[in-house]
């Protein structure tokens, strides 16, 4: 059984700061459960455009207000507390807070926790390779 109380994670290595987020990474690929979870803010007034190209997210909003873009669709969604979006498709996407968004999210397979996006938006491959892709 795995019990981590959030105050210790943020003191640590296993939470990443950005100028558009932060995230602390509650459970990772070394915990060996298949997934990992973060509780994740996303700074109001940023534009975080993204595409996980190697692996699923979830996130479900907690607190704060915002859109995403499907940029395959062009669709835009609001963001509000106690909704969920699922990059299902590794939809490019782009998440822009009007407040700071505080979410719940958990990635498939899991990251390591040394991941921070590049230039497109994606965490580095080889870091996020699915058991589909390294055979």
């Amino acid at each position: 059984m795995i019990i981590r109380d959030i105050r210790e994670p943020a003191a640590s290595e296993r939470k990443v700061k950005t100028d558009s987020w932060d995230s602390i990474r509650l459970l990772l690929k070394d915990d060996d459960v298949g997934f990992s979870f973060h509780i994740t803010t996303m700074y109001a007034g940023k534009t975080l455009e993204m595409h996980y190209r190697n692996h699923y997210e979830s996130v479900f909003v907690m607190n704060g207000e915002g859109t995403i873009e499907d940029l395959g669709t062009g669709e835009t969604h609001e963001l509000r507390p106690g909704v969920l979006y699922v990059l299902n498709k590794h939809d490019r996407h782009i998440v822009r807070p009007r407040t700071d968004i505080l979410a719940a999210c958990v990635f498939n397979p899991p990251i390591t926790g040394k991941e921070v996006h590049d230039d497109t938006g994606c965490y580095p491959t080889a870091a996020m390779m699915t058991p589909a892709d390294a055979s």
